[in-house]
């Protein structure tokens, strides 16, 4: 299945906000942002719902798309995994199930145009947009996320009740299929129109349940990754270019009374390799700009080659950042490096604003 082009408007207005209504986005970020949820009443005026039960019941019996079904209600939950067929869809119950289907903005053009709302975020942190279609009393149980997420009601009514900060201590049910909390305290109760909005910070508990039928919510993840990925992804980046000579070495070393003793002398030449690697601004800089670009999907990433394209596929990330002490800018495209001359940050600037280039500027920027 081929992905659609899209490219945005060639007047660029980040940062938006105007989902955020009267709150404005330096008072969202400064206030509500990973701090606490946030209601926004016709974030969306007149919302027209871009994609249909049946649009994503077709998507869902697509491989390439990641889908999922959840079936079940209190203590009773269970997952399948698409991609689905027919037979799978009217085998379902009357209510109580839910449908999930991942980066639907990598497919539909109208989808991935909600995205432009969102950047008073950076483009590097967003991930995704999964819609849901629920039948009444369709959820996902209660639970939380390690992520920030913005959930945009697409069509019908859904319930929302946010609960109790979570973490990796919280108890869950015994559920080999799904991470749900044992526990939900519910603090706060809404029910969501089409056009209203809910912003969750990461690990606040929820809870969400479809009030009618054709129940569609669109939610807008963001990336968040782990310290333990930092460490390990990029350690693996900076080992990549030493060789087996570069080696701990202690020429400095002293005779000590106990051999079987570590000193604060070893500890120290250690602490020193990896300060070295850890202190490298631009390692850093190429690790965040490689990592939070890459593919959400790189087994289905298409070949593409750029200066015969004027618009890039839904699924492109993009990144840029000027070198220190340097006169080169970093493009940071799917996970992709090129180090470009300084002379090229408009173009670099214009690509990433506007995720399009005439054939001309395509050549310009002389990247393959």
């Amino acid at each position: 299945m081929t992905k659609p082009t899209s490219q945005l408007s060639s007047q660029p207005t980040w940062p938006r906000g105007d989902a955020l209504g009267e709150i404005g986005a330096e008072q969202f970020l400064a206030e509500y942002w990973q701090k606490k949820p946030l209601l926004i009443r016709q974030a969306f005026p007149d919302f027209q719902c871009p994609v249909s039960g049946d649009d994503l019941a077709g998507m869902a019996c697509d491989e390439e798309i990641e889908s999922r079904l959840v079936i079940g209600r209190d203590k009773e939950w269970h997952l399948q995994q698409g991609p689905f067929d027919e037979e799978d869809f009217a085998a379902l119950p009357p209510s109580h199930w839910t449908l999930l289907v991942q980066a639907v903005d990598h497919w539909v053009p109208e989808v991935h145009d909600l995205l432009q709302h969102f950047r008073f975020i950076p483009d590097w942190r967003r991930d995704d947009i999964m819609i849901s279609y629920a039948a009444p009393g369709g959820g996902v149980g209660p639970h939380y996320d390690n992520y920030d997420v913005f959930l945009i009601q697409g069509h019908g009514q859904r319930r929302w009740q946010t609960g109790q900060l979570c973490d990796s201590n919280s108890p869950l049910m015994d559920n080999d299929q799904l991470c749900l909390l044992e526990t939900f305290e519910g603090d706060e109760d809404w029910t969501l129109n089409p056009g209203d909005m809910l912003y969750l910070p990461p690990r606040v508990a929820h809870l969400g349940e479809a009030v009618t039928e054709h129940c569609i919510t669109l939610s807008v993840g963001f990336r968040a990754p782990s310290e333990q990925d930092i460490l390990m992804d990029f350690s693996q980046l900076a080992a990549q270019e030493l060789s087996e000579h570069q080696r701990y070495s202690d020429p400095d070393l002293e005779l000590q009374p106990h051999p079987a003793q570590i000193t604060d002398a070893a500890i120290d030449r250690i602490q020193a390799i990896l300060e070295k690697y850890a202190g490298n601004r631009e390692l850093i800089a190429q690790w965040l700009g490689e990592t939070m670009t890459r593919s959400k999907y790189p087994e289905f990433e298409e070949d593409m080659e750029p200066a015969a394209n004027e618009a890039l596929p839904l699924d492109t990330r993009l990144a840029w950042r000027k070198q220190d002490k340097s006169d080169q800018v970093q493009l940071f495209m799917n996970g992709q490096c090129y180090v470009l001359p300084a002379t090229q940050k408009a173009l670099i600037e214009k690509l990433c604003n506007n995720r399009t280039l005439s054939q001309t500027e395509w050549q310009a920027l002389g990247i393959q």
